[in-house]
């Protein structure tokens, strides 16, 4: 039962009895603390353990390192000098002795065409960096005084004509007269005239076929098709004959000239493929090598005063290598790109194409041969790289030149001029 404590109004404090206090304990089984103290004591264990072997294997491993750090070290520096001598002999290959080049040059024909008479421009065709082509009219130049000329020399071919039928009969029955109608000295008489006049009418042709041809000159063409580069003319313009006044540039001409240092042309065979990149552009053309220059200038050939020899100083122990130009045929532009005479490439012979090689271990070890014997030795020459006769130039070209076209005959000119030589005077 409860115990309550009496309050002070109802007894005194002496006479109160004092109960002794009474601790709850809560009862654990023994079992389930020992289980906890020995988990602890478990984990705490392991964890000393892993310790001491984590401590063992830092000291291993310092023992290893102090150990191996002077091997370390020889071996960096090995392996330091290893790489440096193979970055030497790869540079010293790729820039010596490979075939690349970046001196590079697109090229193109240019066609400077010049009028082939004098006169001035009524009439322009074109406009700067037009695309023409072969056989278009550039410009006309005044073609009146050419008109005036066919048709003078048109009648004077018709007047010759006509002298020369009526001399030509003549002559003939002077030829067939008897001795008695004439004489030997009249029809040499009769014969000379009648051949100069053949003559005249020859010499009067020419002239209309001259002034024929002239007339048509007015209409200057393009001899190819192309580009209009650097127009400078205008109507109103004199023409002068002979005088280079519109260029053309040929849009099927272009190729590339690689101007490779002699140290490199070993590796340079005609037909080889080659990759040209264009600055600017990362796609490059394609082409393949057609032919190698035979021979370049030589300063030292020159004579100097008195005629001798003039040789350049130069140092022994350094000596440039001279450039051989090589051309390249273009095989393949990439879309989007403009060939543009005059852009610099750099032009790279490729390997020839469907080479082959055993297994890679064996490949790399021939190349690393090959690259040490043409560091030290020199490349070597490949045979038939360059043909002792050069091959077919590819793409010819012609221009058109006027002709001459067939003229009548006097009869043709004017029939019914002269009869005929049997004919009777009586009868006409």
């Amino acid at each position: 039962m409860d115990v309550t404590e009496p309050r002070g109004r109802c007894m005194p404090p002496e006479l109160q009895i004092r109960q002794p206090a009474v601790e709850v304990v809560r009862l654990v089984p023994q079992s389930a603390v020992a289980r906890r103290r020995a988990l602890r004591q478990r984990k705490r264990a392991a964890i000393e353990r892993r310790r001491r072997l984590i401590h063992l294997l830092l000291s291993w491993a310092n023992r290893l390192a102090a150990m191996l750090v002077p091997w370390a070290r020889r071996l960096a520096t090995l392996a330091i000098m290893f790489v440096a001598g193979v970055m030497g002999l790869v540079t010293w290959d790729y820039y010596v002795s490979a075939p690349w080049t970046r001196d590079g040059r697109v090229r193109v024909h240019v066609a400077s065409v010049a009028p082939q008479i004098s006169g001035q421009i009524t009439e322009q065709r074109i406009v700067d960096n037009q695309f023409v082509h072969k056989g278009d009219v550039l410009y006309v130049i005044d073609p009146f005084d050419f008109a005036v000329a066919v048709r003078t020399n048109k009648a004077m071919v018709e007047q010759k004509a006509a002298d020369l039928q009526v001399k030509q009969v003549q002559s003939d029955r002077r030829q067939h007269l008897t001795n008695l109608a004439t004489t030997p000295e009249e029809q040499q008489v009769f014969a000379g005239t009648a051949l100069q006049a053949k003559a005249a009418f020859e010499m009067a042709r020419q002239q209309l076929a001259q002034a024929e041809i002239n007339l048509r000159r007015t209409e200057i063409r393009s001899p190819v098709s192309g580009y209009i580069t650097n127009l400078l003319i205008g109507v109103g313009d004199y023409a002068q004959q002979g005088s280079v006044i519109v260029s053309v540039i040929d849009s099927e001409s272009y190729w590339i000239d690689g101007y490779f240092e002699e140290t490199k042309t070993a590796r340079v065979c005609v037909g080889d493929r080659v990759e040209a990149k264009l600055m600017g552009y990362a796609q490059p053309v394609l082409g393949h090598v057609s032919t190698i220059t035979r021979g370049i200038s030589v300063s030292n050939a020159s004579p100097s005063t008195q005629g001798l020899p003039n040789v350049d100083p130069v140092y022994t122990w350094v000596r440039l290598a001279q450039r051989v130009p090589v051309r390249i045929t273009i095989d393949k532009v990439p879309p989007g790109v403009p060939l543009v005479a005059g852009m610099t490439a750099t032009v790279t012979v490729l390997p020839p194409a469907g080479a082959t090689r055993p297994n890679a271990f064996d490949a790399t070890i021939t190349e690393i041969n090959a690259r040490l014997a043409d560091v030290f030795e020199g490349p070597p020459a490949r045979p038939d790289c360059i043909p002792a006769i050069a091959p077919n130039p590819g793409r010819t070209q012609s221009l058109q030149v006027e002709v001459e076209e067939p003229s009548l005959t006097p009869a043709q000119i004017n029939p019914g001029l002269a009869p005929g030589m049997s004919a009777s005077p009586r009868n006409r």
